[in-house]
């Protein structure tokens, strides 16, 4: 473990994605598909053998690191991340272009950067297309790209203070703490993963493996349990029979998808920054209180609006269909909010009693808003939702009581501040970046509902957004080459955030 974690970071991911190819392999031998098995079997053996002689050819005995390069660790690290969003797919894309014969290796590469980057969007609207090896390689890319988001998030965004952490911390994005905290907690980078990993590791995978267990229990077939597991854990959305609808796990299903998609609400449901006795309760965590919020009010509202807004009603509504309908409103919220983007049985009941007209801009708010820090989900993060809240709220109390003085303490008061600012720079970043990449598509011919939807489901990685926003379903397959480039790199830029990017083209970062 220890030589594993002095090799190369990239050298690494090598490593565990060679041994990942094993897994449809194996499960392709199970099911007699020689020629899948045998483009995983392939691609395994020869990105494994590659890593081992480059792990080899770059080996240096414990000591012998030279000590000069500490300050660019912070900067290193980033284009490490950056490299590995845009490279690693490559070697990912192989044996999928391999085992599906009927597609190009760039739709593989667009594929798996989706996955990694847990957007999950696909260019196969008909999952027959590929086979079930296929399909588990691309959800188990998906689940390690999640995994991946986990540990980056602790090990390299967060002593950096860039990913959200910035909101609550006094340092300036991209800054360490001190010359002494930056030599403990930004050199050595690839031992400090695997040190995150082994902790996190065992947490994610004994989740997902009771997740499996809970969805083969209520009807989904083992398979497609297991895939559909892999998908809410790491918030992709990816589905090897369509979407959740037609997983056979009905209401229970749904219920237990609902249950995990918490995870992605808060880093607090599955860690805590510093344990103690005395630590509050999960529901008063900043992410947390407005997550309940949103998922409280907004399917409150749709439900209640019938009564408001629906002058006609088609059909014979019952008391069970008016519950279905809340149901599919709070499902979709929680769902959109965590960037997963599953769609739930009672939506289209939803849209039919509330009398929503354009469910779409709904949907991409919610995407946008996003989910916790150092979680899988995309989006702005709630935290900075929290901040620009809460920032509102006092400058409300100014208005009222000019002279008041804001309590709650020195953490409450930064986040009203200095949090504040930096989570509305980010907005309007984020703002720039979707009108950047919109005015991109344009120009190849996509109209501004189309390239709006694409967008924000690129930015937000939440794939599936496609499929509900708009009048009508879009298809990442009917895009040309250009557009599929352009939605690759959001991806990218939406997984990384856009704070990471401007910090590595910030000089200041170069000259350490």
């Amino acid at each position: 473990m220890n030589r594993f974690s002095r090799m190369p970071f990239f050298v690494q991911l090598m490593l565990v994605s060679g041994a990942a190819m094993m897994v449809p392999a194996i499960y392709a031998l199970v099911l007699r598909e020689w020629d899948d098995a045998r483009a995983f079997v392939y691609a395994s053996v020869l990105f494994s053998s590659l890593a081992l002689f480059i792990a080899i050819a770059r080996y240096r005995p414990e000591g012998a690191d030279a000590g000069g390069g500490r300050d660019r660790e912070g900067r290193n690290q980033l284009l490490t991340l950056l490299g590995a969003y845009t490279l690693l797919p490559l070697i990912l894309a192989v044996p999928f272009s391999e085992a599906t014969k009927d597609t190009t290796y760039f739709n593989s590469y667009f594929e798996m950067v989706s996955a990694l980057t847990t957007t999950g969007a696909t260019l196969f609207d008909d999952p027959a297309r590929l086979t079930k090896p296929v399909h588990l390689w691309t959800a188990l890319v998906g689940w390690l790209g999640g995994l991946f988001a986990w540990v980056t998030a602790v090990a390299v965004l967060a002593p950096l203070n860039l990913g959200g952490f910035e909101v609550i911390s006094s340092r300036q994005p991209g800054q360490a703490e001190t010359r002494a905290s930056q030599i403990t907690r930004i050199a050595a980078a690839p031992e400090r993963m695997a040190k995150f990993t082994s902790k996190l590791f065992p947490i994610y995978l004994g989740l997902t493996l009771a997740l499996w267990f809970a969805l083969s229990m209520v009807g989904s077939t083992p398979y497609v349990a297991l895939c559909h597991a892999m998908s809410v854990m790491a918030t992709s959305g990816i589905s090897p029979v369509g979407g959740l609808t037609q997983a056979g796990g009905g209401f229970m299903g749904e219920l237990l998808v609902f249950a995990f998609l918490f995870l992605a609400l808060s880093r607090k449901t599955f860690t805590a920054d510093q344990p103690r006795l005395d630590a509050p309760p999960l529901w008063r965590d900043p992410e947390m209180k407005i997550a309940l919020a949103l998922i409280v009010t907004v399917p409150l509202l749709l439900f209640l609006r019938h009564w408001v807004a629906v002058l006609e009603v088609s059909g014979d509504w019952t008391v069970g269909r008016a519950l279905s309908s809340l149901w599919g409103g709070t499902f979709m919220v929680l769902s959109f909010l965590s960037t997963s983007g599953f769609e739930s049985r009672g939506w289209e009941e939803a849209r039919l009693w509330s009398g929503l007209q354009a469910p779409g801009v709904l949907l991409m708010g919610l995407a946008i808003f996003g989910g916790g820090v150092a979680t899988t989900a995309g989006g702005v993060k709630l935290i900075r939702l929290y901040a620009l809240v809460r920032h509102g709220e006092r400058e409300i109390e100014k208005l009222i009581s000019p002279n008041s003085v804001g309590g709650a303490g020195a953490n409450a008061r930064r986040i009203r501040r200095e949090g504040a600012y930096v989570a509305w720079v980010y907005f309007m970043v984020f703002a720039f970046t979707i009108a950047a990449v919109m005015m991109l598509l344009s120009l190849y011919g996509q109209n501004f509902e189309a390239a709006t939807i694409f967008t924000i489901s690129a930015l937000t990685t939440t794939g599936p957004l496609v499929q509900v926003a708009g009048d009508v379903p879009l298809s990442y397959a009917a895009l040309g080459s250009p557009e599929k480039l352009i939605l690759a790199a959001t991806m990218v830029l939406g997984r990384l955030e856009m704070l990471a990017i401007i910090a590595l083209l910030n000089p200041e970062f170069w000259r350490r």
